[in-house]
């Protein structure tokens, strides 16, 4: 009986933390939605400025929210890296957002970027999210958490597969396929699922 209140507890504590976060960010964009921000120019771990807007391909762009330190980005490394490698095999824009802007004085700052980005052999575009304010607009409250477009709005937003622990034992592939079926001017089977993370460390 006490575990079950316990449970219980914990399920309300979290959906009224997720509420708030939502208050203060405001919600997920919808499916169809166009990229946010899109001109807004950001730092990549190149010294370059660019925007979304000019990563973005013809055929799309990939957004995925992470960071350096995350137990689930950890999780997540090799599929991050292959997945980003494929978009730019198939001609798909792709970028990743560091918004934890709580954390820019520490492991997550412009020169731990950096590092990160080597160490990973990242051949995308790894951004500083200044403020978290691309986050903001996105409604983006985890890490990692990844966003698809096509050349005209959202078609993918969440996971990127059903087993955030071990890829090994995944077996729905959401991003992957999302790609996959980008790639092909199709529309993803599966849309919309649920990232599960770390929190976005933002400054409040």
């Amino acid at each position: 009986m006490k575990k079950g209140f316990l449970f219980i507890i914990s399920l309300v504590v979290c959906a009224f933390s997720l509420s708030f976060i939502n208050s203060v960010h405001g919600p997920e964009i919808g499916l169809n939605s166009p990229i946010p921000l899109a001109s807004e120019k950001l730092k990549d771990v190149s010294g370059k400025e660019i925007s979304l807007s000019e990563i973005k391909t013809s055929k799309g762009l990939l957004v995925i929210f992470s960071c350096n330190t995350c137990p689930y980005v950890k999780k997540n490394e090799s599929r991050i890296k292959t997945i980003t490698d494929n978009c730019i095999k198939q001609g798909i824009g792709c970028a990743i957002l560091n918004s934890n802007e709580a954390e820019r004085g520490e492991d997550d700052s412009f020169d731990a970027m950096v590092k990160y980005a080597a160490s990973q052999k990242l051949l995308c575009y790894y951004l500083v999210d200044t403020n978290s304010k691309i986050a903001d607009a996105f409604g983006a409250t985890r890490t990692p958490q990844c966003f698809l477009f096509n050349a005209t709005g959202l078609i993918y937003k969440g996971a990127i597969d059903d087993n955030v622990k071990d890829a090994s034992l995944a077996k729905s592939n959401y991003l992957k396929d999302a790609v996959d079926a980008l790639a092909k001017n199709e529309t993803p089977k599966v849309q919309e699922t649920k990232s599960i993370g770390c929190t976005i460390k933002r400054v409040e």
